[in-house]
């Protein structure tokens, strides 16, 4: 064998017998394993070598049966509470490695001690106590390797010093009893040893899987929180953003209701912002909002004695949460010095702006017994003093309680309406990024009251949801759509949007599935569009229906993702075939980094769940372009057609297609 040879499969060898340094997540498992079973060792060793020792009591001397096995004794159980004493230590990597050095060098003198006192002892014994001596040697070293499985270099160590002069030993003595057992003892150590390879090559695999998973945790959760922080966070100001005002909310809400003290929310808006924008433009807007957030972010950090929580509803709006019991006079307080920072002048460039601004206030237990009350009670302050008291703030009163009963002529409106005639549907279609090919198209409901005219959807569907009419709404809308849906061609897909009152009723989806069913549209052609409020307002019931919606043949698309309470838990859980993404993250995606940041990870997110991404809002071709080297899959929004009746469709799918080739018929030229 070359020289060279040699000299590798020595280096081989003698890495075996040594702790290997180059992985401490490694040394540091096989630490955390072997500091639990290196008790069990010196308990073995111990045991076994008082038996031993006893039954030499009265043939052999003294020393050999009292002091030697006493001193070895001892030295194990010094060792013993040694090593039990670390588990309660906190160590480096370093001394980890130490320790397991320091013991794997023990192990030497340990062996060759015990195996040289049986040696001593057995000529003194007859051929039973011979025969102890050799299953003592046999059994303990198996016991040893055992015990020594984490630290393969030790338990090498312990076969060889005590197999090798073990076999020589009992072969020398000629009785051919004792040299079977020795043989047995080899072959036995030999597959203890080829399991100890097995093993140690497992535990370092599983160590090392170990980290990665973790390391793959990580990464996913760091991934999570960023969304998570991105997904509360507003782009513009770098306030709290909607989400995170009305999560704060319901945990302000819950420990004021929990401790019977007042809580209040107020919400702020800017009076004379529109004629900036207008004027000035959106850039000089858009720093407007970030100076005025700035300055009423001051004010509330610097109330006392009440914690005021801040954020950005949208546009030009904010909301407050003042805790720590305020009164009326602490609101009318916080209320004058925000509007007295807000009527500051504004210096932008050559650019000289003012406004103020109007702010409602509603407290708990004063005005309302939920935190979705509150909220209203609020707005309808704030409402009233932009129509009353512009640039003042205004608590809501008992008057206002009257005020607001109005509303319900909306409800009251709407128990007596014909579904049939009064309401009108009209069709937004929802376009394949890369061919621009209409792949289906969103229903929307539109009401054209014959007392009140024209109603928006924000409007009358939470008035239905409250009275308990939406259900027979839904299932109106939808027989109406989907027989409008089977004049379409097979490949373009509908898509409807569901509430909370449907997908969570206690009679569950029958009625939907029977429609669907007499409907003669093939459910694969059919998407119900489900926002996570609605998901989150009884999820175990929403998942049944949505999971029957799935087997029928129907997508699930999750709606308005990115605000209310979207979270990753619910995407996980859900048989999502969709996710769209709200317009709100579209608007500013070529102007603002965190915008295009967002998408950029949600549409990562779809990828990697295999699920599509359908975004919403989009007005531009700049727009467009973005999201399509964003990789979203689908667009939705003005730039390729606003809502329109059913009667027009036929028309917008003929013109599409006559772009469309019109564009091929370039390419090819």
């Amino acid at each position: 064998m070359p020289v060279a040879d040699l000299k590798s499969h020595l280096a081989a060898a003698t890495r075996l017998f040594r702790v290997p340094a180059d992985n401490p997540d490694l040394t540091r498992a096989q630490f955390n394993a072997f500091s639990k079973q290196i008790p069990l060792l010196y308990f073995i060793l111990i045991s076994n070598t008082i038996a031993v020792a006893y039954t030499y009591v009265n043939v052999a001397p003294d020393w050999l049966t009292m002091i030697v096995p006493g001193v070895l004794a001892v030295l194990a159980g010094l060792r013993t509470v040694w090593w039990l004493r670390q588990r309660r230590r906190v160590r480096s990597d370093a001394d980890i490695l130490s320790n397991l050095r320091a013991t794997n060098w023990l192990t030497l003198p340990i062996g060759a001690g015990f195996t040289a006192w049986s040696f001593a002892l057995y000529p003194y014994g007859d051929p039973f106590a011979k025969s102890q001596v050799a299953f003592y040697m046999a059994v303990t070293v198996i016991g040893c390797i055992f015990t020594l499985m984490h630290l393969r270099s030790a338990a090498l160590i312990v076969t060889l010093i005590v197999d090798v002069p073990y076999v020589l030993f009992f072969f020398a003595t000629g009785e051919p009893t004792l040299k079977a057992i020795a043989v047995n003892n080899l072959l036995v150590s030999g597959a203890m040893v080829t399991v100890l390879f097995i093993y140690y090559r497992d535990f370092a695999d599983l160590v090392a899987s170990r980290k990665s998973l973790l390391a793959q945790q990580a990464a996913t959760q760091a991934l999570s929180d960023e969304n998570f922080r991105l997904a509360n966070l507003d782009t513009l100001t770098e306030l709290p953003n909607r989400r995170r005002f009305f999560a704060e909310l319901s945990s302000a809400f819950t420990d004021a209701e929990r401790r019977n003290v007042r809580v209040a929310v107020g919400i702020i808006d800017l009076d004379g912002f529109k004629p900036i924008n207008d004027n000035y433009g959106h850039s000089v807007g858009d720093r407007v909002l970030i100076e005025a957030g700035r300055r009423i972010r001051e004010v509330c950090e610097g109330f006392g004695p009440q914690r005021v929580e801040f954020a950005r509803l949208g546009g030009d709006e904010f909301g407050l949460i003042v805790c720590g019991g305020p009164d009326d006079a602490d609101l009318m307080r916080l209320g004058e010095r925000i509007g007295g920072q807000v009527k500051l002048p504004y210096q932008l460039d050559t650019a000289h702006t003012g406004l103020s601004c109007s702010i409602g206030f509603a407290s708990f237990p004063d005005s309302a017994t939920t935190s979705e009350a509150l909220y209203e009670c609020a707005d309808y302050s704030l409402y009233h003093a932009k129509r009353n008291l512009r640039g003042r703030t205004v608590i809501f009163s008992s008057e206002l309680e009257a005020e607001i009963r109005s509303r319900g002529v909306i409800e009251n409106l709407l128990r007596t309406a014909d579904f049939s005639t009064e309401m009108d549907l009209v069709f937004q279609p929802i376009v394949d990024a890369m061919s621009e090919y209409a792949a289906g198209f969103e229903v929307l409901a539109r009401w054209h009251s014959t007392r009140l005219g024209m109603v928006s959807p924000a409007d009358f569907i939470p008035a239905a949801e409250r009275i308990g009419l939406i259900r027979p709404l839904t299932q109106a809308l939808l027989v109406r759509a989907l027989a409008i849906a089977r004049t379409w061609p097979d490949h373009v897909r509908l898509s409807f949007n569901l509430s909370a009152h449907d997908v969570c009723a206690a009679e569950g989806i029958l009625p939907l599935i029977s429609i669907i069913e007499k409907s003669g549209l093939p459910p694969h052609r059919i998407d119900f569009e489900i926002t996570e409020t609605a998901v989150t307002f009884d999820f175990v019931r929403a998942q049944q229906s949505i999971a029957t919606l799935k087997a029928m043949g129907c997508g699930i698309s999750l709606d308005d993702f990115g605000t209310g309470y979207s979270s990753l838990s619910h995407v996980h859980r859900l048989p999502l075939d969709k996710i769209k993404v709200d317009r709100s993250f579209v608007a500013d995606i070529n102007e603002n980094p965190v915008s295009h940041k967002i998408i950029k990870s949600l549409t990562g997110l779809c990828d990697d769940m295999e699920i599509a991404c359908v975004v919403e809002g989009v007005e531009t071709r700049a727009q467009l372009d973005s999201l399509r080297r964003l990789g979203c899959d689908f667009i939705q929004g003005y730039y390729f057609a606003k809502p329109m009746p059913a009667d027009a469709i036929g028309d917008y799918l003929a013109k599409e297609g006559q772009r469309l080739e019109g564009a091929g018929a370039k390419v090819v030229a």
